[in-house]
């Protein structure tokens, strides 16, 4: 398949050789992210936030060497499934990775939307903002620097990590909103960026939809971002991403398209290349943003 690399950020081109949701069959029979991701354990968990007798974790990486009171860089990772599915595990290999880098990896658990249990996508956006404001609010004994935090996620995943930087006012009732949850960085896999008709999730989000719409909240001071996206994607539609690089850019923020020509949804995870190409455009961007080196000084 031929690949072509789009990089765009604050009015500047670049042209170079370059959790599935449930909805299709090759997530369901597993792929090369299930694969790695069975083999994987955390260092440990910690209950972020608990909703009635229901108690949501951080699964943590620490990196070798790893001791209380550094102050590392820190991945946060929210895997995809449609909001209704998927778990933690999917994310592991991209917390580890960044562990291995001297960071700490954590993926994050949160609430699946379900008519049956009454949990929202507007849950689902509670839970994720929640987990970032609760590693700021504990950077200390999480062994990380509260302004080096970046977010990232696949698909719905990916909408839940642009929705730590995007939608004020969406947050758990009770929690202290004087500690941010916005991100330092995002980076973004085939996500659910536009929740219009054109989009996906419209009916999933209600009424409200342009409340948790990312292509809708675009405004000056978004973190740098990184979107990787396919443009065979029919779930997802490219469109929206598309639509979302053109408003950051405008905006003045920075933002940087991914594009696997006639990649379909998920296709980043499906190839141990694919993963492994993903992870080293995404240390790039990271790095020009001073991250990597400064995880080298925990």
């Amino acid at each position: 398949m031929k690949k072509l690399l789009v990089l765009l950020g604050l009015g500047a081109m670049v042209l170079a050789p370059i959790s599935l949701p449930a909805q299709t069959a090759k997530a369901k029979q597993g792929d090369a992210i299930d694969e790695v991701s069975a083999k994987m354990e955390p260092t440990r968990q910690v209950v972020y936030k608990k909703i009635g007798d229901r108690e949501l974790h951080l699964h943590l990486f620490e990196p070798a060497g790893f001791k209380a009171g550094d102050h590392r860089p820190c991945f946060i990772t929210i895997h995809g499934g449609g909001w209704t599915g998927g778990a933690p595990r999917r994310q592991y290999p991209f917390a580890l990775h960044y562990a291995k880098l001297g960071w700490v990896g954590i993926s994050v658990e949160y609430r699946l939307h379900s008519t049956k249990t009454g949990v929202t996508v507007f849950d689902c956006v509670k839970d994720a903002r929640s987990a970032v404001r609760y590693v700021r609010a504990h950077a200390a004994e999480l062994g990380v620097d509260p302004q080096q935090l970046v977010v990232n996620g696949g698909s719905a995943g990916g909408h839940l990590a642009a929705a730590t930087a995007l939608f004020d006012g969406v947050d758990e009732s009770g929690e202290d909103t004087k500690v941010s949850c916005i991100p330092n960085a995002l980076v973004l896999f085939f996500p659910v960026i536009d929740t219009s008709k054109e989009g996906y999730g419209n009916a999933k989000c209600g009424a409200k939809w342009q409340d948790i719409s990312p292509l809708h909240h675009v405004r000056a001071g978004v973190p740098p971002t990184l979107i990787f996206h396919g443009t065979g994607d029919t779930v997802t539609p490219f469109k929206g991403a598309k639509g979302f690089l053109d408003a950051m850019l405008k905006a003045g923020n920075r933002c940087e398209l991914d594009i696997n020509e006639g990649g379909a949804h998920g296709y980043l995870m499906r190839k141990p290349e694919l993963v492994e190409d993903t992870l080293k455009k995404t240390d790039t961007f990271l790095a020009s943003l001073g991250l990597l080196k400064k995880a080298a000084q925990p």
